[in-house]
């Protein structure tokens, strides 16, 4: 399985490809963009393999993360979705989709992230039957936790890792879907 495309009103979420290893590249080169995750630019090499990540989850799981472009100008802004990664986080996370999202510096502060978030929201309350969904985010990283917010996350814990501490929110699927 392939990702489906998604639209909303100012974006396209579409499947990965091999062509946007450039800009998968650039974009968690910038330390701006990985300050609250991990806080360490990657590598072509770790960009290559979280590429390759993004198309597999999809083969495998049946969901996973999108590129999110502009509508109009077909210009890549970043990633969301949807993953298991099956992470070594203590207390363990519930064994749900975990959602997660990363923009380009040129689209924070737009609404970029909501408008994505909302979209893939949407696409899995529709499609999916997953009663619960997860992300997890560094505790001063205010602005992500306001996007999940949003779609109906709340906090439910804090948890480790890589030994650092993380806030752990939780969505239950709307029942009038």
């Amino acid at each position: 399985m392939t990702a489906p495309t998604l639209e909303s009103d100012r974006l396209i979420l579409r499947p990965h490809r091999v062509g946007d290893f450039d800009d998968v590249v650039a974009l968690w080169a910038d330390p701006a963009v990985v300050k609250y995750i991990g806080g360490k630019p990657n590598s072509r090499e770790q960009s290559w393999a979280r590429l390759l990540r993004y198309m597999g989850h999809w083969q495998a799981m049946c969901f996973g993360y999108w590129a999110v472009c502009d509508r109009d100008s077909g210009a890549f802004l970043g990633e969301v979705g949807f993953a298991n990664y099956r992470r070594a986080v203590t207390p363990p996370l519930p064994d749900v989709p975990e959602a997660g999202w990363v923009l380009a510096t040129q689209a924070h502060g737009r609404g970029i992230a909501s408008e994505a978030v909302a979209c893939i929201h949407h696409w899995a309350d529709q499609t999916q039957d997953w009663s619960q969904t997860v992300a997890i985010f560094a505790p001063e990283h205010a602005a992500s936790q306001q996007v999940a917010a949003k779609q109906g996350y709340q906090t439910s814990g804090e948890a480790t890792y890589f030994d650092e501490q993380v806030l752990v929110m939780s969505r239950q699927k709307p029942t009038a879907v």
